[in-house]
Parts: structure tokens; C-alpha cells; sequence
């Protein structure tokens, strides 16, 4: 199989499909699935560095000496590098071991879909860092998902948590990896649907609950 690039999956998802569809085997995934490991720790290190999901620790910083805090804020930006390496391997393995259990496809072509999925998901967490830069808007206020409109109808975090995980990007992908299975599986079209659709629901009301709880942490951390 010929060797494509993820910026390739983006702009002409039809045609590498194709591709993928008559090819035995995928090449170069290892390389690529490590790459975006590393990628996705630097990428949430840096948001954490810059003050992203840290609101609760600047509150508190008059309260704190320089030394004291400088050390939270080093272990605040570890511990979110950390997460985005463990979040790039539930992506990448567990959601892909997922859908091979589900569609029976061989591994390694659901590991490209999902490798593509979790390039855009990067994509749209670096386009979070300007918004909140220059903007001061928060990942679930960005312009990009549904959390702003639901801001101007509800001040509860928890709502504005769970339609800010629904964007435009997480949009694409569902649509990505619904079209990824239909052309390479004999699945029924409703069953892929609905596997897809639910399992994004399951991981918008996941994050809508870490967003509370890691409020909860920070606070007592903190």
C-alpha cells in the first residue's frame, strides 16, 4: 500500500479510503501512532503551561509563595502532559480495539482510522490555544462547538461541559469514521451508526464528569 500521510486523510478522505479498501495491510503505523503519543504529551503540557484548565490554581495564587506555587504549577503541567499520553493511547488502542471487536475488520486498518481521528482531535486542541490566549474563551466555549450557544441558555459547567464536546471537529469525525466503516465492513448501516453515535455520546457525558471531578482535585489540591 502506498504510503499517505494523515494531512492526506483530510483533504481527500474519499480517494485514500479507496486505497485502504483493496491494500492488505496498512504500513508505517507504529511510527505514526508514536509520533502522535509524543505530540499529544507536548501539545497538553504546553495548554497546561499557559494557564489552560487552571483557573482554580490562579485563584489561589495570592495566597501562595513563589516557590510554592511555581512547584504546583510544574506538577499541574506534568500531570496534564501525562494525561494527554494516556488519552492518546485509550484513543489510538482502546477505541480502536473497540471497533475491531465490533466490525471484525483487521487491526491495523482501525488503527489508521483512529490515528486520523486523534490527528484532528490535536488539530482542534491546538486551535484551542489562541481562543483561549487571545480570547480567554475555555475548549467548551470555543466558537467551534455547541457549549457557547448552550452558555447564553444555562450557567451550569456541567451542560456547557457536555455540548462544548460537541464540535464541528468531533462532528467530522463521527461522520469519518461511520463512512471508514460502511466502505470497508459488511455491517449494517444503522448498527454502524449507532456505534459510532453512542460511543461519542459515552465519551462527551466521560468528560463532562472529569471536567466536575478535576474541578473537585484542583480545589483540594490546590
Amino acid at each position: 500500500m502506498k504510503r499517505n500521510t494523515l494531512i492526506e486523510w483530510i483533504i481527500s478522505p474519499d480517494d485514500q479510503l479507496e486505497r485502504v479498501k483493496h491494500a492488505e495491510h496498512a504500513e508505517n503505523l507504529w511510527k505514526t501512532a508514536t509520533l502522535l503519543i509524543i505530540a499529544s504529551f507536548l501539545v497538553y503540557g504546553w495548554m497546561a503551561s499557559i494557564g489552560m484548565g487552571s483557573h482554580l490554581i490562579s485563584i489561589s495564587i495570592t495566597d501562595m509563595p513563589n516557590l510554592a506555587y511555581n512547584a504546583d504549577k510544574f506538577w499541574f503541567v506534568i500531570g496534564r502532559a501525562i494525561f494527554g499520553l494516556l488519552f492518546a493511547l485509550i484513543i489510538l488502542f482502546l477505541i480502536s480495539y473497540y471497533f475491531y471487536l465490533l466490525t471484525e475488520l483487521p487491526f491495523r486498518k482501525i488503527l489508521l482510522m483512529q490515528q486520523v481521528v486523534f490527528f484532528v482531535m490535536l488539530i482542534e486542541r491546538i486551535i484551542w490555544i489562541p481562543l483561549y490566549t487571545y480570547g480567554g474563551l475555555d475548549w467548551y466555549v470555543s466558537p467551534l462547538s455547541f457549549g457557547i450557544i448552550a452558555s447564553y441558555f444555562t450557567d451550569k459547567l456541567w451542560i456547557e461541559t457536555f455540548f462544548g464536546s460537541i464540535s464541528l471537529f468531533q462532528l467530522w469525525i463521527i461522520f469519518f469514521q461511520a463512512k471508514f466503516i460502511l466502505k470497508l465492513s459488511i455491517l449494517e448501516k444503522y448498527k454502524v451508526w449507532i456505534a459510532v453515535i453512542l460511543l461519542h455520546l459515552i465519551s462527551y457525558a466521560i468528560v463532562t464528569l472529569l471536567s466536575y471531578f478535576d474541578n473537585i482535585l484542583l480545589d483540594g489540591w490546590f
